[in-house]
């Protein structure tokens, strides 16, 4: 097969999870845009310190979708059903346990996340409320994880973003009631998303159900085999380290800014919206890079696994060089949209350039990612991830110090670099090792 097959393959499927993908940040661009209107900064900065929060939460635990859509993906390319449906029922167990177990522990895990993003005052009191109505949604929202990671990993675009749609209607729709109408302000917020995320796990699971995949293809023994459960916890535990340090860099991020004032917390709070939507409309590459990559290798077909890499990348740079352009053009009426605060647009308006260079170079780290976790390489993520954090940390210390939050955002397009120039490193013997030396594709 040809080239232009490759082209053609790589953006029907990635189209439609571009704009599945585009509207997951929603969920916290929603809450954003509401809070921005509401009287004050301490409602903006309340729930943007709340949205850190459940981006940290639930990041930890995004090997749930990752190594889901990898391995679904191989054994896709394999043909082998019966395994596919283990690895989607064995991660649906898991998120399923963790989310109790979050909201076992809801009042130490706020507390201690709180007092670590440095908010303060208001700001705190709005946090605390928010973040103790939408930590309801855990069991939902780690749920919608496995299910959107078996569908990535099936190639069922359309029903991806069909869920997507669902879960961001809703919450537009019950937001909109509790917050404009009825008044509950940060409170009416919290219950939106919280609501959003259990109407989108109920709507997956009847779309799964109707798809085929019954509960009854499942075998207990076979389910709980100890071989299969430690390979799939090598994948998880270096794919959960991989993502514990990209959280950590957010998390040290908006510490930083915090101690700027609640205007550059603020500020950053809407501008980190711009690298949210960039970030998961240049996913939609990533994704339908790990479900074809995965494919490859399941099927052991080394020449579709090249040809998935030069049609992604020739694709997703397109896409990210247009978003630095809609950025620059269109980027002070984006901020106008997110709030009426003149203080916090003038801020934001100032390290707006950062964001529309950021999509030129943080797309080679997003679809180098979706190559490794199509190839089940988390090792390799686990290490490109580690050394990039360290070289991040070490640049916002000494570039905050010295140039503000100019130097805070630098650091941050420095890390998306890093992350990409180590995974390019790995690529070679990603490629041999998935195909030319026989060894279990779920060991890291």
């Amino acid at each position: 097969m040809g080239t232009p097959y490759w082209y053609r393959r790589v953006f029907f499927l990635a189209l439609p999870l571009i704009f599945s993908n585009l509207t997951q940040p929603l969920l916290s661009t929603v809450d954003t845009v509401l809070s921005g209107h509401l009287p004050g900064p301490a409602a903006l900065g309340g729930v943007a310190v709340g949205g850190i929060f459940f981006n940290s939460v639930f990041w930890t635990f995004g090997f749930l979708r990752m190594a889901t859509t990898g391995l679904v993906a191989q054994s896709q390319g394999a043909g082998d059903e019966d395994q596919l449906m283990h690895h989607f029922a064995r991660a649906m167990l898991t998120a399923l346990l963790i989310g109790v177990l979050i909201l076992v522990l809801q009042k130490p895990l706020i507390s201690a996340a709180l007092a670590l993003l440095g908010a303060g005052g208001e700001v705190h009191r709005n946090a605390l409320v928010y973040c103790s109505i939408r930590i309801w949604s855990a069991p939902a929202a780690l749920a919608n994880y496995t299910i959107l990671g078996y569908l990535l990993g099936r190639q069922h675009a359309r029903t991806a973003l069909l869920l997507q749609a669902a879960i961001n209607v809703a919450n537009v729709a019950v937001a909109l009631t509790l917050v404009i109408r009825w008044h509950w302000g940060v409170a009416g917020i919290a219950t939106a998303t919280m609501a959003a995320e259990w109407i989108g796990c109920i709507v997956g699971l009847a779309i799964m159900l109707a798809g085929g995949a019954h509960p009854s293809h499942v075998r207990w023994s076979e389910l709980v085999d100890g071989e299969s459960l430690r390979r799939l916890f090598a994948l998880n535990r270096d794919i959960l380290l991989r993502t514990l340090s990209l959280v950590a860099a957010y998390a040290w991020f908006t510490r930083t800014g915090a101690r700027s004032g609640n205007a550059i917390l603020a500020a950053n709070a809407v501008l980190i919206n711009f690298l949210w939507i960039a970030g998961y409309g240049l996913d939609g590459f990533a994704n339908a890079t790990e479900a074809l990559v995965g494919e490859a290798i399941g099927a052991r077909r080394v020449a579709d696994f090249r040809a998935v890499l030069k049609a992604s990348a020739v694709s997703a740079f397109t896409v990210a060089a247009a978003l630095s352009l809609f950025y620059l053009v269109f980027g002070r009426n984006i901020i106008a949209l997110f709030t009426n605060q003149e203080e916090i647009r003038a801020l934001a308006a100032q390290f707006l350039p950062w964001l529309v260079v950021l999509p030129l170079v943080a797309v080679w780290s997003f679809l180098l990612d979706g190559v490794f976790i199509g190839a089940t390489r988390a090792q390799e993520l686990r290490n490109s991830m580690l050394i990039s954090l360290i070289g991040f940390l070490a640049l916002a210390v000494v570039l905050a110090a010295r140039f503000g939050n100019h130097g805070l955002w630098c650091a941050m397009l420095a890390f998306m670099a890093l992350r990409a120039i180590t995974l390019a490193l790995y690529l070679p013997a990603v490629e041999r090792k998935s195909f030319f030396v026989v060894e279990n594709p779920v060991e890291a």
